[in-house]
């Protein structure tokens, strides 16, 4: 099977997270591109992790689920436990029920992580659901999973 592959066209792996995907900025998620996407997949969700929260290891930003299998993640997710145009839904994290993007403290350089999986099914969960509660019930269908990690520095000079 082919290995999973995310991208973006708004940064590479490791780099600055451009601002209007930041809560500094628009705060819009970014499109992402996923290539090498497994034969029988059912489903696709998403998680945004800050990975450098000093008092919360992998702060969950954002979590969506029941995204329809495509090679391309539309920028700018409408906020709502439902997006009736992707037939998803969004749960609880530091964006309830909508994507909230990287904002450190000023001058705090922070690594978010945005992780896509590949489901063989479609997950049967309560928009009041939390990252955790998706992770408990996508064990056993993960067909494939891959990150994407960029920084984010509030007022970057």
């Amino acid at each position: 099977m082919e290995q999973l592959q995310v991208k973006c066209k708004g940064f590479e792996e490791g780099d600055w997270i451009p601002i209007r995907y930041t809560g500094r900025g628009e705060d819009l998620s970014p499109e992402l591109e996923l290539i090498g996407i497994a034969p029988g997949a059912k489903s696709i969700a998403i998680t945004l992790d800050d990975a450098s929260h000093p008092i919360f290891p992998n702060f969950n930003h954002w979590v969506i689920w029941n995204l329809p299998v495509q090679s391309v993640i539309p920028e700018g997710i409408a906020h709502g436990k439902y997006v009736g145009s992707l037939g998803a839904t969004q749960g609880k994290a530091y964006g309830r029920h909508k994507y909230r993007g990287p904002k450190p403290p000023l001058k705090a350089i922070h690594n978010y992580v945005f992780t896509v999986y590949i489901l063989d099914c479609k997950i049967d969960l309560d928009a009041g659901s939390r990252k955790r509660d998706l992770l408990n019930k996508m064990e056993g269908h993960i067909l494939q999973q891959a990150t994407l990690t960029g920084k984010f520095q509030s007022r970057r000079e």
